[in-house]
């Protein structure tokens, strides 16, 4: 919602995605931080989305409307690693990160963060090629260009606005 004033543009959408973003980065760290963590956990994660979101915008090579990787990727991941900045033994004797003098949970954190991301990629990649030759990824261009709705669906999903 900050970002959004900052740069002139504030939305409810905006700020519905920034609060999912924060639940998105504390669930990793949930059950090992204090509490107060949680504020700058959300409030970073919400940056570091944001501005993947503006990157993707302006790259315009990607067709990915729901931002699932700036939010729950980029946000998922910043949660992971901030496990092992904020973790504490104090909230759980499993162990602790970097402020209570862990820095190799760091570590251990970044090495989980890319097995994550590897395996996310690899399956993604080989169910998107099976997609591409059993049923194709994308639709005729002119259902498209008529709507999905209409296409696919068999009915106009905003009633007959137009």
């Amino acid at each position: 919602m900050i970002l959004g004033w900052v740069h002139r543009r504030p939305s409810v959408l905006g700020a519905a995605t920034g609060a999912v973003v924060g639940l998105v980065a504390i669930t990793p760290a949930a059950g090992f931080v204090q509490p107060w963590a949680a504020i700058p956990i959300g409030a970073i994660a919400s940056i570091i989305s944001y501005y993947v979101m503006v990157w993707r915008s302006k790259a315009n090579r990607v067709d990915e409307s729901l931002d699932v990787f700036a939010c729950h990727g980029m946000g998922g991941a910043w949660g992971a690693l901030a496990t092992g900045i904020f973790a504490t033994a104090s909230v759980n004797a499993a162990g602790s990160g970097l402020i209570d003098g862990n820095w190799k949970q760091v570590f251990i954190q970044l090495a989980a963060i890319a097995a994550t991301m590897t395996y996310s990629f690899v399956v993604s990649w080989l169910l998107a090629k099976a997609l591409k030759a059993t049923m194709g990824l994308r639709v005729k261009e002119e259902e498209e260009s008529v709507g999905l709705d209409i296409s696919q669906h068999g009915e106009n999903a905003y009633g007959g606005v137009s």
